[in-house]
């Protein structure tokens, strides 16, 4: 079974702005909205900038998401290093497709098997350049 970090969730007071920034700064492109903010990616990672909503939440880095193989298995191998399950799971194709946990240290992550908008899972290697001659 492989695991591939593919998402990350930053909490931002702004997400046009900050998507305006990691278009510029990182040539990232849109690749839909959120709920509360805006999806960008590089062409293989998924990065949600999403609004602060409430004094609790902190900016930064919210939680993180990892596109497994399967979404059972995976669970079991979370729950047995000691994770907990929080939230979400998928109930029919097009419905929720993230299922929310906790690391024993306290970090939220998702696990999906469907990926998110603008990430893949699997990247080919760059090809070498051809010898010169």
């Amino acid at each position: 079974m492989t695991s591939k970090l593919r998402h990350i969730a930053i909490i931002v007071e702004d997400p046009e702005a900050s998507a305006k920034f990691f278009e510029e700064a990182f040539d990232m492109k849109r690749a839909g909205t959120a709920r509360r903010g805006i999806y960008m990616s590089d062409g293989v990672f998924n990065v949600a900038l999403l609004k602060k909503e409430n004094e609790k939440e902190k900016l930064g880095l919210y939680h993180f998401g990892m596109w497994v193989d399967d979404l059972d298995a995976a669970e079991k191998k979370v729950v047995d290093a000691g994770g907990k399950y929080l939230a979400g799971r998928p109930t029919s194709p097009n419905s929720f497709y993230e299922a929310k946990y906790q690391s024993p240290t306290g970090l939220v992550f998702d696990l999906t098997h469907k990926g998110w908008a603008g990430a893949v899972k699997d990247v080919m290697p760059a090809k070498e350049p051809a010898p010169a001659k």
